[in-house]
């Protein structure tokens, strides 16, 4: 407990307060405050992991409703991961952090176990699994938070109507230039690597891109990244949300998350020599976890697309990945995209996936989870992606059977006895539910228990997010999310 991280809350006077934080089940960030002495003071008299009590409930509780499985009895010890702790550059003499739910009364053996409902801890049980792979597979993760600056919110009147990457949407000295500034000056002064930002197409709306870091530290740094959001809107009258769809005849808002997957041997190996079935696109690592994405995606919907207001956004034709299980270079109409460097460098910012359907009411460390834990299901099988490389701006519905069949003869070492079939995705949130109770793989992988009560909760959540008239709903997203 003795890192520079601590080193500078002890040095530093102008932290006042630390913001225990922690994300739950359904996507809500939560914090308590602690003043600098209180959090001091637990560090330096804790005999075990420094933390706060906390009920069980927490993780569970929807608007002061309990998911199916929550209750007023128990609690956990959350436990700080100094790690995470960063200044809250958007709130003067704070600072916060995030931890880990622990059982409070150790085991047998003396230890505190981690909660299986933990959903950190569970994105880094996912990543150190993925290591441990023959492969030892390593993963970067970078996210283009879209958002929409709103002046009110019933109804939703957006701060402007400039459109995609219009210099019109931030003209020097407005309240939309200045809080999307002060939004990605408040992430970079936190240590969030921030790219860029700019204005997207739907009104009031832009997008704040962060990464390439490890899973958990990109998590981490999204959380962070929202809170700034929130919190630097607010300071200038503003309102953001991150509301999938608001909107009927424009884009939608999304979290488009960016994965690279590499090898962790030092030497030459079979895993990052040119895949079977696509040669000169893909390595045999990267077209492994592409299957086991891909074979998977439909039950991982029901983390990275949690409302109904998700699937508003996610149709063919709008350059938000469309409704069918498919992948493509440079493809925007395809949900996983292949995206190449403008160069032949290779860094972090090297070949990556690009996952669209992914938005801003999905928790992070759930959304991230889910997509390395099917990609990680297609790593252990070894077994390579058969689905077609749809090139360019392919939309997938639109190609005859003739096309298909000529696509997915390019594929090299396929089977003429394969059968073949263009799959759609789920198209609503209770299909998506339904492929996620279904899937036995992917929910092992995911974990039994976490599936289980995300379920409880989701369902929960749905309930009461869609209560009342259509206007109230839209509202109580926004306000929400």
């Amino acid at each position: 407990m003795t890192g520079l991280a601590l080193h500078q809350l002890q040095l530093d006077d102008s932290i006042e307060y630390v913001r225990v934080q922690w994300v739950d089940l359904h996507n809500t960030i939560r914090f308590r405050v602690l003043t600098r002495e209180y959090f001091l003071h637990l560090l330096q008299a804790a005999k075990a992991p420094p933390g706060i009590s906390i009920t069980k409930s927490v993780l569970g509780l929807v608007f002061l409703t309990c998911a199916p499985g929550f209750g007023a009895v128990g609690e956990y010890l959350y436990a700080f991961d100094l790690a995470s702790l960063r200044r809250c550059i958007y709130a003067e003499g704070h600072a916060a952090l995030l931890g880990t739910f622990l059982e409070k009364h150790p085991g047998p053996n003396g230890i505190r176990t981690p909660s299986p409902l933990c959903p950190r801890t569970n994105l880094a049980r996912l990543t150190a699994l993925a290591a441990q792979t023959s492969a030892r597979a390593s993963f970067l993760v970078g996210v283009e938070t879209e958002l929409i600056l709103l002046t009110s919110t019933n109804p939703p009147e957006p701060v402007n109507t400039a459109g995609w990457s219009n210099s019109t949407a931030t003209p020097s000295g407005s309240v939309a230039a200045r809080a999307i500034q002060d939004i990605a000056s408040a992430c970079s002064r936190a240590g969030v690597k921030v790219l860029m930002y700019h204005s997207e197409a739907a009104p009031g709306q832009y997008e704040i891109v962060t990464g390439p870091m490890t899973p958990l530290e990109a998590a981490d740094a999204l959380v962070h990244t929202r809170e700034a959001i929130y919190n630097v809107a607010a300071s200038h009258g503003l309102r953001a949300t991150l509301a999938p769809r608001l909107f009927p005849h424009s884009c939608g808002s999304a979290a488009h998350t960016h994965v690279s997957v590499r090898s962790g041997h030092t030497s030459p190996s079979d895993h990052e020599a040119p895949s079977t079935t696509h040669p000169s696109t893909l390595t045999h690592l990267q077209a492994t976890f592409l299957k086991g994405l891909l074979d998977h995606l439909p039950a991982a919907l029901a983390f990275t697309l949690p409302t109904r207001a998700s699937y508003a956004r996610m149709v063919d034709g709008v350059w938000s990945g469309g409704t069918y299980v498919a992948w493509g270079a440079e493809n925007r109409e395809v949900p996983v995209r292949l995206c190449r460097p403008p160069s032949n460098a290779a860094t972090a910012y090297d070949t990556n996936f690009e996952l669209k359907p992914v938005d801003g009411t999905s928790s992070p460390y759930l959304a991230i989870g889910a997509i390395i834990a099917a990609g990680l299901i297609g790593i252990r099988a070894g077994e390579e992606v058969r689905e077609p490389n749809y090139v360019g701006e392919t939309l997938v519905g639109a190609v005859g059977e003739e096309e298909w069949a000529g696509l997915c003869a390019q594929v090299g070492g396929a089977r003429n006895d394969e059968p073949r079939a263009r799959r759609r995705l789920p198209t609503d949130l209770g299909a998506a539910r339904a492929a996620l109770a279904d899937d036995a793989a992917f929910r092992e992988a995911m974990g039994p228990e976490l599936v289980d009560a995300y379920l409880g909760v989701n369902q929960t959540l749905d309930d009461l997010l869609n209560e009342g008239t259509e206007a109230e709903i839209v509202t109580r997203l926004v306000e929400n999310f």
